[in-house]
Parts: structure tokens; sequence; C-alpha cells
């Protein structure tokens, strides 16, 4: 039943690209922003890119994913950019999370506390964590990787750091680390 919808999806109603918003991956984040899973999204990736494969078809997802929303720690910022090191997955744009005006996610932003709850939610508010934040998730861009050495020394994940393809940099922070061969730079392939 999955099949017939994704087959429709990829033969007739996308024209090379299709935008997902999963903006995050992180079990802790994503209740605050009252989004499915982290597998649903690896789930549909994983069907689509197998659709388009039996079909012949080059398409790709071009996901949307945010930084610093409330809820996300440093450490949840790495655990997305390890998902997309791991998925391939190479967002064009990421957004810095933004309180707009009658939203759950500002009242937490300003207030500090789960308007269902009352419990506290961690707020990044420092320029400097927003900052490495959001170049964790485009860690492989040159201008990034300062924010994004000094984000993983100050998680203790220097093994983040070299030569190997788990490494999100190098600890050569002049030299850009090349890309994966079979990824696009702006999307993937489906």
């Amino acid at each position: 039943r999955n099949g017939a919808f994704m087959e429709e999806l990829c033969c007739y109603h996308i024209s090379g690209q299709l935008k997902i918003a999963p903006e995050h991956v992180s079990e802790n984040v994503l209740k605050y922003m009252k989004k499915a899973p982290r597998e649903i999204t690896t789930q549909f990736i994983a069907a689509y890119r197998e659709m388009n494969k039996r079909l012949g078809m080059e398409q790709y997802i071009v996901p949307y994913f945010m930084s610093s929303h409330p809820g996300s720690t440093l450490k949840d910022a790495l655990e997305l950019a390890e998902y997309i090191r791991d998925s391939g997955l190479r967002p064009e744009q990421v957004q810095d999370f933004t309180p707009t005006p009658g939203s759950m996610s500002t009242s937490m932003y300003y207030t500090g506390l789960d308007p269902m709850t009352g419990e506290d939610v961690y707020v990044p508010r420092s320029h400097a964590e927003r900052k490495m934040q959001r170049a964790l998730l485009q860690y492989w861009l040159p201008e990034n990787r300062e924010d994004v050495r000094e984000a993983l020394l100050k998680l203790g994940r220097e093994d983040l750091i070299g030569d190997t393809p788990s490494c999100l940099i190098s600890w050569n922070t002049r030299r850009p680390r090349k890309a994966k061969k079979t990824i696009d730079k702006n999307n993937i392939r489906g």
C-alpha cells in the first residue's frame, strides 16, 4: 500500500526535487517541536530512494533542518550533524530558530517553560552556542569549520576531528574536507 503511494508520488508529483521538513532528529527536540520520531524520516528517505532507483528516476530530496530550537542542546545539534553525515544529506540551507508570534515554540523561547507541562525547557540563548549549533548542521562548509571545531572540543568529541569517513572536520582547519563523490553538494540522490 505504501509502495503505491510512493510510486504515485515519484512518478507524478515531483519535478526533480522533493522538499521535506523533518527539522531535527533528536528525540528530545522533536518532542518540543511536536514532530514525528526520527525513524519516520529515515524510513521515508529509504523508501523514496528505493522507489526512485526501481523506477530509474534521478530525483533529489531537499531537507529542511532547524538549529537552536527550544530544547536543543549542543549535544542534540551534534546528533543531527551525525545523522546528516550518515544519511548523505547535504542541506543547502538551515534555519536558526527565530521566535514567531503565537507559537508554542516562541512561548518556550521566552519563558523557558513547556506550556503544556509547565516543565523547564533548555533554551540556547548565547550567540556563541547558537552559532555552533547552526555550523554543525553544515559542518562541511569551510566558513563553519572553526565553529564546528569549537563545538566538538566543547563536547569532548575530538574523535570526530580527523581524516576518517566518520569525522566531521579535519584537524587542519585550513584544508577543506573532500565530500563523498556520490553526493551532490546540494541534495541527495533519490
